[in-house]
């Protein structure tokens, strides 16, 4: 009963948001609560909740700091450069637009944490995305998918939890399968390509002016899909309907450094050129005492947004007023991270996730045994999707794991395979940093969703395929 009621819960769940018929927030409260009562446990709804809070506090003020941190950094100017050079690349064109934000994904995922890759991301592409009018949940579509993929380094929390959970050498799993990673990789920056080539086919050639005062902010799945409808909202500083250029060529059909910062304005008054190597220090020190695990991450971005509110802005109605400014975005998901606590305290408190799993341990038939890498590298698209990694790697993969090694399936295989199905984690909705990405690009968790399933799971996917022709798996 609680393995229906666990799927039925999660079923609700995302129904009701995919099709806006309740905001995330909501249904992540209501919905476990309800579900809570229903199988009969709804007097320990409040310790449920407490847990579920209490797990998820550090990484609640760790994103609320470090947006915070990097809102500082965007108003003082540090990420202009970052735009001018990836707008040199694009040249206005969508299609270079998107690969650019694989590109950039992948990279700032070097440092192993989802939360400031998509701050970075974002941070850098939004303005191109809303003055070229492009559809932003391909924005967070494919930094989602490249982050799921460079997720699996060694410090990105998977391959350490697999290579904990069964004893084994993270370097022994993630080195082997570096070649299906790296397949996974360009798959992801070819479905950036497509994907560009679709909204260049959708908008045209565009080339971004100063006169223009207005633009399209398309936020609708049907961009990315090749069809479907618009959702435009007014805002100032956009490039509109006049943007297209009428050679159809896809040039940017201006000049690269006349054009820059369109999104960001290069003379807005939070703007300190003076401190810039100060915040790009600063900001470059905070990353790697990430890395280095010097402090925790709260911690860090705790210290950091202090000394960057007090030096960059020594009066206080001044840092009053950033604080202010990024108020919303904290509130948004720090609120998000909160709601979430409730769903996965119902979810773990009442056992739904442990008999979840085990039903679909069970399901698989005998004779797959001798293939359970395989069945690992399946499972660990739907079971990371509406599990925590934590629950997966801890609580799953042992019980895999021994299963497998009664066919003569390797620990090794089964950790290796347990990996492909994190480009489909990023996006779930148990994962707080998802709720950074789509807080900061302004698109609705449903579209997002709705989205980047499709494709997420089809890069997960070839990684498995890969990972099997490299004899990784």
């Amino acid at each position: 009963m609680l393995t229906i009621l666990g799927f039925a819960m999660i079923a609700t769940f995302l129904a009701l948001i995919m099709t806006k018929k309740m905001s995330p927030i909501a249904a992540l409260v209501l919905i476990p609560a309800l579900f809570c009562v229903a199988v009969g446990k709804g007097a320990h709804l409040g310790d449920y909740v407490i847990d579920g809070v209490s797990s998820l506090a550090p990484t609640a003020a760790m994103l609320m700091f470090a947006i915070v941190y990097f809102g500082v950094m965007i108003d003082v100017g540090l990420f202009d450069p970052v735009v001018r050079g990836i707008l040199r690349f694009c040249k206005a064109d969508p299609m270079r637009v998107v690969v650019g934000t694989a590109v950039l994904a992948a990279i700032v995922s070097l440092d192993g944490d989802g939360s400031t890759t998509f701050m970075i991301t974002v941070s850098a592409m939004y303005p191109l995305y809303k003055r070229l009018g492009m559809s932003l949940v391909v924005m967070t579509g494919v930094a989602a998918m490249a982050n799921g993929v460079m997720n699996t380094v060694p410090w990105g929390g998977p391959t350490a939890r697999a290579a904990t959970a069964l004893k084994l050498d993270a370097a022994d799993i993630f080195v082997p399968m570096i070649p299906a990673l790296l397949v996974g990789l360009l798959g992801v920056l070819g479905l950036a390509y497509l994907l560009g080539l679709r909204e260049r086919r959708r908008l045209g050639a565009l080339r971004l002016d100063e006169e223009s005062v207005e633009t399209k902010e398309t936020v609708l799945v049907g961009a990315g899909a090749g069809g479907g409808g618009l959702e435009k909202r007014p805002v100032a500083g956009g490039g509109g309907a006049d943007d297209v250029d009428d050679d159809g060529d896809g040039g940017d059909g201006g000049d690269d450094d006349g054009d820059l910062l369109k999104g960001l304005d290069p003379n807005r008054p939070t703007l300190r050129p003076r401190l810039y190597w100060f915040n790009a220090l600063l900001t470059g020190t905070l990353i790697t005492a990430m890395i280095l695990e010097l402090l925790p991450i709260p911690v860090l971005f705790l210290l950091g947004a202090a000394l960057a509110l007090s030096v960059n802005y020594p009066r206080l109605p001044d840092q009053k007023a950033r604080i202010a400014a990024h108020a919303d975005n904290v509130l948004n998901v720090s609120g998000m991270v909160f709601a979430a606590a409730v769903f996965t305290g119902v979810l773990q408190g009442t056992g739904m996730v442990d008999h979840m799993a085990g039903w679909l341990v069970d399901t698989v038939p005998e004779g797959l045994g001798p293939h359970m890498a395989l069945v690992t590298g399946v499972l660990s698209l739907p079971l990371t999707y509406f599990m925590s990694n934590d629950g997966f790697y801890f609580g799953v993969l042992p019980v895999l794991a021994e299963a497998g090694a009664a066919h003569g399936v390797t620990p090794l295989e089964m950790a290796r395979a347990s990996l492909v199905g994190q480009p489909l984690h990023m996006s779930s909705p148990l994962v707080p940093a998802v709720y950074v990405l789509v807080g900061m690009a302004r698109v609705e968790f449903g579209d997002h969703t709705r989205f980047v399933v499709k494709w997420a799971a089809l890069t997960c996917l070839l990684i498995l395929a890969a990972g099997i022709l490299f004899g990784t798996i």
